[in-house]
């Protein structure tokens, strides 16, 4: 049986602004109602994705709930998505207040629309199949 990991290491993080700033400038995007989702098909950043949430959003406890939101969302479908583009998940307003189950479905979603499952697909896989 061939089991998954679905840890998130620092490694597979994009964390440095130079990099941010890289995939904001030149990657494509694909926004949604409570989160944006940036692409960037490029060695420098392959495999990799970031997370962000503006102060405009509120308070610490607000930004720190919405990015604790988009990285599980990325975490439960990595395996699903593409090794050769580096994404950028950056929170909208409300998306604190949802479920974890709604941010994984927008991201889904978002993914779906920016083509970057890698079975070109992107629907939802049951245990049996």
């Amino acid at each position: 049986m061939n089991e998954k990991k679905y840890t998130l290491p620092r490694t597979k993080m994009i964390k440095r602004r130079s990099d941010f700033q890289h995939v904001y400038q030149k990657g494509t995007v694909v926004a949604g109602r409570r989160m944006v989702l940036y692409v960037l098909r490029e060695q420098r950043v392959a495999g990799k994705v970031g997370f962000a949430a503006g102060k405009k959003l509120g308070c610490a406890a607000v930004r720190s709930r919405t990015k604790r939101l988009l990285r599980e969302a990325y975490r439960h479908m990595q395996h699903e998505l593409r090794r050769d583009v580096g994404i950028l998940l950056i929170g909208r307003a409300g998306l604190a207040e949802q479920r974890m189950q709604d941010a994984a479905q927008e991201l889904r979603a978002l993914a779906r629309r920016a083509k970057i499952f890698a079975d070109g697909g992107g629907r939802h896989r049951t245990e049996e199949q």
